[in-house]
């Protein structure tokens, strides 16, 4: 089992990391292997919808995008940290997650296991969460939840390790994208996995 983690904050060492952290210990208690990957300070154009992908297989812009492909193909799940910037994920890292998962529409994401955790000084956490997670249901990727929304708080940096809460909390995430993971695994083995059908694209004028 191998997991690719994005961390989406401008800070290597902040709260954002520590909940990852923590989720990173229940990993490697597991056995699962973990790759990181920091996009927070990079400087990330956003998708312009070029079309670009369809024809290459990667995106047009050759950045960290392409880099970070091959593991999204190798993995087993997928974990998005993220801050809250005004109520919503940095610009950086929606750039970087959008280009991501739409540069590598020939890659099977199917079953693949996708989690999000959230740090915040007070609020905006849940809107953050819901916005990250669309980037799983769209992909057919069972989204891990633990006993509450995947988010801890703290404002200092490091300052969330005292959420006792949060902390637990990823801990539940981690634990349950790990059983998750080794479930579809087996399940692919005895069954199979979910039949496909022929993409059918629609809009709303026809």
């Amino acid at each position: 089992m191998k997991v690719l983690i994005i961390n989406g904050s401008p800070r290597a060492h902040g709260n954002t990391a520590a909940a990852l952290d923590e989720m990173k210990k229940i990993f490697t208690a597991e056995g699962v292997e973990f790759e990181e990957v920091h996009v927070g300070l990079l400087e990330l154009h956003s998708c312009i919808s070029c079309g670009s992908c369809f024809n290459t297989g990667k995106c047009v812009f050759d950045d960290e995008v392409n880099k970070t492909a091959p593991l999204l193909n190798e993995c087993d799940g997928v974990v998005i940290g993220s801050p809250v910037h005004f109520a919503q994920a940095p610009g950086a890292l929606t750039a970087f997650v959008s280009r991501l998962f739409y540069s590598t529409w020939a890659v099977d994401k199917s079953m693949k296991v996708g989690a999000v955790m959230v740090s915040a000084r007070r609020s905006g956490t849940t809107a953050t969460f819901d916005e990250l997670n669309k980037f799983f249901t769209i992909s057919q990727m069972p989204v891990v939840s633990g006993r509450y929304w995947n988010n801890v708080y703290g404002r200092a940096p490091g300052e969330s390790v005292q959420d006792a809460e949060g902390m637990q909390n990823a801990r539940y995430v981690a634990r349950n994208m790990v059983f998750l993971m080794k479930s579809i695994a087996l399940g692919k083995e005895q069954f199979g996995p979910p039949e496909k059908e022929d993409v059918v694209f629609t809009n709303f004028i026809r």
